[in-house]
């Protein structure tokens, strides 16, 4: 039986890992990112890669290690290099020295005949297309109730009275999803989760910052990979809206474009008409979209030599002066320091506050 792996971005892992062994497979869940790995990516990757290359990289090497054989990845489409990662990692590897097969799943919306195809060879136990079906049903509402748990957790953490305390009981509704497998049950961890949260005691007269997060999917999918930003602002007192959870990019690709989707188009068609490629259109719509709703500012995550968000980052400074929001702007790779993103990351709340003219949070 082969041996599964795929890449790590938060904690949709745990819904990947249920269906994958629900369809017959031997799963290797993939480990947080930690400096190992992305060490590992940083050696055998080309200098100028983007950094999700360097990291996923390092993450197949990890998995290759403890056994693994097969990866499961997602493929691309428009002027963007994603869409060759697999071939590259795949190339990496062999002249590692592992001989790992490659699934790469290319949006359903567009090719439904890889979507198909590349099931049936995950099927292993041989299920029926109706219990297919089911379990990913299954999964999928799985996904949905992790993306819900934490965009709750963003909202109490900045409003918290006792610090952490929302990143701990956070952690502990994770294990209760984690561990539900029907949908009843993963109903009603869910809805335990959102409760537990909604308990935490919470200052109600304390004024707090909005700032949305844009930028490039795996950067903001995965903490490790952007230094916990969204748990650091939150306890710098900002309540953090992120422009893309797992959900909407699945509606968007795996469907049809999704309402919101266009919306997003639509707001950035006046700097950007045209499919630039990766995000980098999705970052200047939701930019556009945070300021009509009031936003205190937006935070821009861009992994280090990414076209489209150099692109887009061009852009931002007339967004910003045009719709009147402060922007900040982190490129990331393996030299970027959580000291340093930290003290970036207090001066930009310190200008929204002083702006807005809200106290600091002591």
């Amino acid at each position: 039986m082969p041996k599964i792996t795929f890449p790590r971005m938060g904690e949709s892992y745990r819904a990947f890992k249920m269906l994958l062994n629900d369809m017959g497979n031997e799963v290797v869940v993939p480990s947080r990112p930690g400096k190992h790995t992305l060490n590992l990516g940083v050696k055998y990757a080309p200098e100028f890669a983007c950094f999700p290359l360097k990291i996923l990289l390092g993450t197949y090497l990890e998995t290759a290690q403890a056994g693994a054989d097969t990866i499961i990845t997602t493929g691309g489409v428009g002027p963007c290099r994603a869409g060759l990662y697999a071939q590259l990692h795949h190339k990496i590897l062999q002249d590692l020295g592992y001989e790992m097969k490659m699934i790469v799943f290319e949006p359903p919306r567009l090719h439904p005949l890889n979507f198909i195809h590349n099931i049936r060879a995950l099927n292993k136990a041989r299920l029926s297309i109706r219990s297919i079906i089911a379990h990913i049903k299954r999964a999928w509402r799985k996904v949905k109730a992790l993306d819900n748990v934490e965009k709750l957790s963003h909202v109490i953490r900045p409003r918290e009275i006792t610090r952490r305390s929302t990143t701990r009981v956070y952690r502990q509704a994770l294990n209760w999803i984690d561990e539900a497998y029907t949908i009843n049950q993963i109903e009603e961890a869910e809805a335990s989760a959102l409760t537990a949260l909604n308990k935490i005691p919470q200052d109600p007269t304390r004024e707090v910052l909005k700032v949305g997060i844009v930028g490039e999917i795996y950067v903001l999918l995965e903490p490790a990979s952007n230094l916990e930003i969204e748990e650091t602002l939150g306890n710098l007192g900002v309540e953090v809206e992120r422009s893309m959870f797992l959900t909407g990019w699945t509606r968007d690709n795996a469907w049809k474009e999704t309402t919101e989707g266009i919306t997003v188009k639509d707001a950035a068609a006046p700097y950007i008409p045209e499919l630039l490629g990766g995000h980098g259109r999705d970052s200047i719509g939701n930019t556009v979209l945070y300021a009509r709703r009031g936003f205190d500012g937006v935070i821009q995550l861009a992994p280090f030599t990414c076209i489209p968000e150099i692109v887009a980052r061009t852009i931002l400074p007339r967004v910003s002066r045009e719709h009147n929001i402060p922007f900040l702007t982190f490129f990331l790779d393996e030299q970027t320091g959580k000291a340093g993103m930290t003290t970036r990351l207090e001066a930009f709340v310190d200008l929204l506050r002083r702006r807005k003219q809200i106290p600091q949070i002591i």
